[in-house]
This record gives C-alpha cells, sequence and structure tokens, in this order.
C-alpha cells in the first residue's frame, strides 16, 4: 500500500509539576512542520509528564529530538524527586509503527536519535525494545535499573556502556542524566465492563486471561508452591496482555483493566470475546468496555472483520463500516459516546489528503477549471480505486448467497484485497498532484549560475523521478486490482455488470498510468533507469489488457452479446 507512514512517538519527561516547563518542551514538538500533538498528561507525584505525537518519520524523528534538547535545557536532574523510576530528564523515548512503517523501520529511527542526541546533545542513550544491541537490554525496567543516581557506578560498568555517547559523568550528563530510547509496539488501554461489584471475581477473571495467569489452587484451595516455595502460576489464556481486575466507584461497577502490549499478537476482539466466556462461568455477564486513550485504526478494522465474518457475511467491507461493527460488538458505547474520529489516532491528523477530502462535485468541478492539477494522472488513480470498490461490492454481494456458498472464501478474501487496493488508489489521487507541483516547483529555481543550474538540474530530476514512479506504481497494482475483477466476474450473476465495468474502470486506470510514466519519460536524462522503467510499464499494460479482454468478453456474452473474437 502507499498510504503514507505514521510514526508514533511517546517521550516522558522527568517533569510533572511545573507546567511553564512542560508547556515550553511540547511547544518546541508541536513547532515541527508535520508532527500532531496529541497527548499531555502530567503527573504530580510521579513528577513525570507523557507526552504523545505522531506524523511523518522524519518529523517525528525531528520532533523527538528537539523534545530532548528542551527538557536537557531545563530539568536538572540533580534536584528532580518523584515516585516513578527515572533515568534521566528525558526518561525514555520510544517510537511506535502506526501505519505504512516497519518496526524495524522505528528501530532505525531509534538508532538515528540516539545517535543524534549523544553527538549533539552530550547525553549518553541507552536502546531498549526492539531496538536494543543486545537482548538483555530489550527490557526497559532492566536498562533502568539503579535509577539517575546509579547512572554514576553504570556508566563505570564495561557492560553497561552506553550505546552512544561516552561513558563519562560530565557535566552534561550529572545534570541530564541519560536517555533510554527504543522502538515498541502501540500500548492499548482498555477496561472491560463487568456487571458485578465483587472485586474478587474481577480479580479472578483478569488473573485468567492475563500473560501472567493465575496462582495455582489445590482441592483444599490452598496455594500450590513448587521445591523453592514459590507459588506455582498457570499461564493465562493471552500474551502480551496484562490485567488487573478492580472495582471504579465512579461507575459502580467493576472492570478488568488491560494493557494491550501487542494487539497484533493478541487481539482486542479475541480478549475480548474469551472474557465473556470466562466471565459467564463465574455468573458475571461483561456488558461493554471501554477505551482509555487512543487505538491504532488496524485494532478496530480487525475486530470489524472478525465480528462481520462470524455472522457470515464478507468482511471486505469500507473502513468506516467496519470501525461501526467493531465499536457496537465491543460495547465501546457501554459507559458513554465513542467518537471514532477522536479515538483512533489516524483520524486525529489528516488522514485523507485534499483531492480525496473533496466532494465528487467540487473535485470534478476543479478538474474541470484551467488549474495543470489535478490532471490525468489523478484521475487514473481514481479509476482504480472506483475499479477495487466495484471489485469489493461484488463480494459483498456474492458472500453468503444461496448457489455461492463453495464462493465464500474466496470471494472473502478477494474483497478484503481490493479494499487495501481502493485505499492505495485513493493515496495515490494526491500523490500524483504532489509529484506534478514538484516538478512545477522545481522548474522555478534560480539559473542564473553554474551552481544554481545544478541545483536546478537536481532538483527535476529527483522530481521526475517521483512523477515516473507514483504513475507506474498506479499502472503495477492495476494487475491485482484486474485480479480482483476476474474474481468479481465470476461471483453473483445479477453483479456481472458491476464487474465488467470494475475491469473497464482498471483498464482506463492502467492506459492513464502509462501514459503519465511514458511523458515524464520523454527527456529523462538517465537512459538505464529509463529503460527500466519503460520495461515495467509496458509489461503491466499488456498484462492488463489481457486481463481486460477475458473478462470483457465474458461478461459479453454472458449478457447476450457477441463474442468479438
Amino acid at each position: 500500500m502507499s498510504l503514507s507512514p505514521i510514526v508514533e512517538c511517546v517521550p516522558n519527561f522527568s517533569e510533572g509539576r511545573d507546567r511553564a516547563i512542560i508547556d515550553q518542551i511540547t511547544a518546541a514538538i508541536e513547532a515541527v512542520d508535520g508532527v500532531t500533538l496529541l497527548d499531555v498528561d502530567p503527573g504530580e507525584a510521579t513528577n513525570r509528564t507523557v507526552v504523545t505525537f505522531v506524523g511523518a518519520p522524519e518529523a517525528v524523528l525531528e520532533g523527538a529530538f528537539v523534545g530532548i534538547a528542551t527538557a536537557s535545557r531545563l530539568i536538572d536532574m540533580t534536584e528532580h524527586t518523584g515516585a516513578h523510576p527515572r533515568m534521566g530528564a528525558t526518561d525514555v523515548c520510544p517510537f511506535v509503527p502506526v501505519r505504512g512503517i516497519s518496526m524495524e523501520e522505528c528501530a532505525e529511527l531509534a538508532r538515528r536519535l540516539g545517535k543524534s542526541v549523544a553527538t549533539e546533545l552530550g547525553i549518553p542513550v541507552y536502546l531498549y525494545e526492539a531496538a536494543a544491541s543486545r537482548p538483555e537490554r530489550r527490557n526497559l525496567a532492566t536498562v533502568r535499573s539503579g535509577e539517575y543516581e546509579g547512572l554514576s557506578a553504570k556508566l563505570q560498568d564495561p557492560d553497561w556502556a552506553p550505546d552512544f555517547g561516552r561513558s563519562e559523568l560530565t557535566e552534561t550528563v550529572h545534570r541530564s542524566g541519560a536517555t533510554v530510547i527504543g522502538a515498541r509496539p502501540f500500548l492499548i488501554a482498555y477496561n472491560i465492563n463487568l456487571n458485578t461489584k465483587n472485586t474478587r471475581k474481577a480479580m479472578k477473571i483478569a488473573a485468567l486471561i492475563r500473560e501472567k495467569g493465575i496462582i495455582r489452587r489445590d482441592a483444599r484451595n490452598k496455594i500450590v508452591r513448587d521445591a523453592d516455595g514459590k507459588a506455582v502460576r498457570d499461564p493465562g489464556l493471552f500474551t502480551h496482555v496484562k490485567a488487573i481486575g478492580w472495582f471504579i466507584e465512579e461507575y459502580d461497577r467493576c472492570q478488568v483493566s488491560i494493557n494491550f502490549t501487542d494487539y497484533t499478537v493478541s487481539s482486542l476482539h479475541a480478549v475480548v470475546d474469551a472474557t465473556r466466556q470466562v466471565a459467564w462461568k463465574e455468573g458475571v455477564v461483561v456488558t461493554g468496555s471501554e477505551l482509555v486513550g487512543l487505538v491504532p485504526e488496524d485494532a478496530l478494522l480487525r475486530a470489524g472483520r472478525h465480528y462481520l465474518q462470524a455472522q457470515g457475511s464478507n468482511p471486505g467491507a469500507p473502513g468506516n463500516e467496519l470501525v461501526e461493527v467493531a465499536i457496537r460488538s465491543l460495547g465501546l458505547r457501554d459507559l458513554g459516546d465513542f467518537d471514532p474520529n477522536q479515538r483512533i489516532i489516524e483520524r486525529r491528523i489528516a488522514s485523507d489528503g485534499p483531492l480525496v477530502a473533496r466532494s465528487v462535485r467540487d473535485f470534478v468541478d476543479l478538474l474541470s477549471s484551467g488549474a495543470p492539477a489535478p490532471g490525468g494522472g489523478s484521475v487514473a488513480a481514481l479509476c482504480g480505486a472506483l475499479s477495487a470498490a466495484l471489485s469489493a461490492m461484488v463480494g459483498q454481494l456474492t458472500t453468503g448467497k444461496k448457489g455461492y456458498e463453495d464462493q465464500n472464501l474466496a470471494q472473502n478474501e478477494n474483497a478484503l484485497i481490493a479494499q487495501d487496493l481502493k485505499e492505495s488508489f485513493l493515496a495515490d489521487i494526491d500523490a500524483d498532484t504532489l509529484a506534478f507541483d514538484g516538478i512545477m516547483a522545481a522548474l522555478k529555481l534560480p539559473k542564473g549560475t553554474d551552481a544554481d543550474r545544478q541545483v536546478r538540474r537536481q532538483a527535476l530530476h529527483d522530481a521526475t523521478v517521483v512523477a515516473i514512479e507514483v504513475p507506474l506504481r498506479v499502472l503495477e497494482r492495476t494487475v491485482e486490482a484486474v485480479r480482483c475483477a476476474q474474481h468479481a466476474a465470476v461471483g453473483n450473476r445479477n453483479a456481472r455488470s458491476d464487474a465488467g465495468v470494475a475491469a473497464l474502470a482498471a483498464w482506463t486506470c492502467a492506459e492513464g498510468a502509462w501514459y503519465n510514466v511514458a511523458i515524464n519519460l520523454d527527456g529523462f536524462a538517465d537512459a538505464a533507469a529509463a529503460q527500466s522503467y519503460r520495461e515495467r510499464a509496458d509489461e503491466a499494460l499488456e498484462i492488463v489488457t489481457r486481463g481486460v479482454m477475458e473478462i470483457t468478453q465474458q461478461i459479453r456474452l454472458e449478457l447476450g452479446g457477441e463474442d468479438e473474437a
């Protein structure tokens, strides 16, 4: 998919009482172009503030650096006290993949930040979790052991030399301490609501589902102990799940309070479903659930697909529909309103580009104006999105219908693929226009001196590469869109015309994208790269054309037309 990558960063600063200092740190972060500040959570007792911001990888990297730099200037660790363990002015700074970026790429961001912090600020840096330099440094608590007060001794221990920076207690280190930087999965804080006030039952339910498990008891209800006298535990149902049971006076009921440390391993829906079963055995009913903070959209999309499939419906539904199914099925409105536009992390930032966000009328009016963009490239991408949407629709109209039972699995899978393709094509509507704007900007650069002309040539080359690669990826993605149309063509016979239009829209997309690749190759200086681009474009267009011809001939025959062959 070509959706723009989004990274979350959650630095923890060792100041939770002085609002002026907190505001200066967050202002520095928020001033970085491309960063969206989501949450600032100060704690007086802990004397610690957890800041959450998101954006594109490079913007988040810069935001993290300026936050750490500002904290090192304003926070004096020699005077710091608080209930929470801490190692430095910026205690910990994790990068979290949200969309379109891998954990390893986030780990690389952590390494780049660590090097910059050590080199430019003089602060020793330890890496943890996915960025850890060796296994024993993965756990934050292990790395932070000894805290700020034990940092001098730690730096003298060769086994605890920092990953970046010198093992010296300089004046900067004395004031700012050390910082732990890493990459980890998104942590979801989540509560499951129970219809009981019995805390013991809530604690037992939590123990049965969490990774830590529950203490084993014998037939006489006595704790079973091992040879060393330690209580034996039976593991819980889920890994990457931490849970406790408690009574919430505000709600006059108990909850199972959960931290999902990797929802891709133990999902929201799987844990909620299992908790319902475990609670019922205790005579307790799960009435709903409560999200604390924000959630990645993917977690709710997974839940929506799960519950649709459980109903025998096609899970390849549009994202908004999947999210609404998840909200209802998880009971996220049990305790009050749940606005997905405020609670889903991707929706707190501009997830759709300016063209995609327009109404059909506004888009077509702009297209018909004298503005040079959007143009044919954006329209080609739109045709790809329409093709994929039609294929997904046919899947929805086929799954669960009498006479098509043997197609359920294939149509479900096809609709899921088509929905992903749709989102990628939509993103490239704006990407194509941005690529054109990049060429226009390069052409406007000064060319008065040899140095100016060299900068302009390089900028024009780089912009042209983007202007070639955007329609090329649209074209190559259309190969998959045609495959989706082929599956749709054997789906519900009442939707044959829709499958046919899906194929034709894909063909228009491919032809249009090929035109845009070709026109940008005209005069492209890198002959070898131009030849490679041309070969890829020609191959993809040939595959698409052949596939579309097969589909349209089949559908014409079925609808009473003549075989043109």
